[in-house]
């Protein structure tokens, strides 16, 4: 017999999140388990990946922080998937799915945590210790989360370490050429990239990102930073840019969907984040083989390993970044030492079937044993 999960995250947008429970429902074994996703408040690109995977999506259609409607069509939802175990996602589904499953009777229930959510408030964390009763367990991606939630007071024995997982690109290195990169990209061939994926917020400290960038293409022949992404500081990151560095030498280049592709051709990989849970994009750039430098907060030292495969610096830093970056950019053995070892790294420790498997464990223990025929 199958058990029905239903997962509840606000949306199916291009984030970290959001990616690993698309992996997570769409790989988990169709003899154990059915999976079906609720979105509160609407899909996005990680909805095409469920459904060529035969994962049905619902959406509630939440307006606003408060929406008793759409925690009624949430309930509707629920009551109609008849879900045998309820996983929610981050902060507002946690609130709404694990108060909507509680209510209906749906345990076990689990809810997932996945940065180190400094933003939160003194009503957001009492939202979280209250709700955290109600709760079976909670899967965090790195001891740092789950260190931060237990900081604020919630039982240590709530928690289950799962790390994310990675899918190295489909189509290898060589499918696309430099020239091509570089074209895609609209930088000359000859170009010595820098790359940083993530959305452009506050969080991400991309002006951190910005300033060294100009620094080194100043100093090193044909260094250019690419910046990959958006949110709601396009506008500002690209004034400051204009600002203090040439254009052509520091790129802003939006949302793609090929930077697994793209990703084998950077020199480096940058990541300035003054908190996280643990980086998809980091994980993606190890597993294309490239050096990361990155800030020496939790969930990203889980995942960097200090002059092993990369570089870690104090957040706000950037004489480190600087010095890192550039001793990565003039010793060419070192970042191919540094990117092997990131790539085996990623390979032995962060794998799609590792982070599957963990959840299925999870789940049967939960659900009282091993299911299926």
């Amino acid at each position: 017999m199958t058990r029905r999960i239903a997962f509840i995250i606000p949306s199916l947008d291009r984030a970290g999140a959001e990616r690993q429970l698309a992996l997570l429902a769409s790989h988990l074994p169709r003899d154990q388990f059915a999976s079906h996703v609720i979105t509160l408040t609407r899909g996005g690109p990680y909805e095409a990946d469920l459904q060529t995977a035969g994962v049905p999506v619902t959406h509630v259609g939440k307006r606003g922080k408060l929406d008793w409607a759409a925690y009624g069509r949430l309930r509707s939802a629920l009551k109609e998937i008849q879900p045998s175990l309820v996983h929610t996602w981050l902060f507002a589904a946690n609130c709404y799915g694990r108060w909507a499953a509680h209510r209906l009777g749906i345990h076990p229930l689990i809810a997932s945590e996945r940065c180190v959510d400094q933003w939160k408030s003194f009503r957001h964390l009492w939202i979280d210790r209250f709700l955290a009763r109600l709760t079976d367990a909670i899967v965090v991606n790195s001891p740092g989360v789950r260190d931060f939630y237990i900081g604020q007071g919630i039982d240590p024995a709530k928690f289950v370490v799962i790390p994310n997982a990675v899918i190295p690109a489909a189509d290898p290195p060589g499918t696309i050429g430099r020239e091509e990169a570089c074209r895609r990209l609209g930088v000359p061939p000859h170009s010595r990239i820098i790359m940083a994926v993530g959305r452009l917020w506050p969080q991400k400290r991309h002006k951190d990102l910005i300033w060294v960038g100009q620094t080194l293409a100043r100093a090193i022949d044909h260094v250019v930073l690419v910046i990959i992404g958006d949110g709601p500081q396009r506008d500002t990151l690209r004034r400051h840019r204009d600002g203090i560095a040439d254009p052509s030498r520091v790129l802003l280049v939006g949302e793609r969907t090929d930077v697994p592709q793209l990703l084998p051709h950077a020199e480096l990989f940058w990541n300035a984040s003054s908190f996280e849970g643990q980086s998809n994009a980091i994980l993606e750039a190890m597993a294309a083989g490239v050096p990361v430098v990155a800030t020496d907060i939790p969930g990203t030292r889980d995942l960097v390993v200090h002059e092993q495969t990369g570089f870690l610096f104090p957040v706000g830093d950037v004489g480190m970044l600087s010095k890192f970056s550039h001793r990565l950019l003039t010793d060419a053995n070192l970042r191919r030492e540094m990117g092997e070892r990131a790539r085996g790294r990623v390979e032995t420790e962060f794998t799609l079937e590792q982070m599957v498997g963990k959840h299925v464990e999870l789940y049967q223990r939960l659900l009282g044993g091993v299911i299926g025929d």
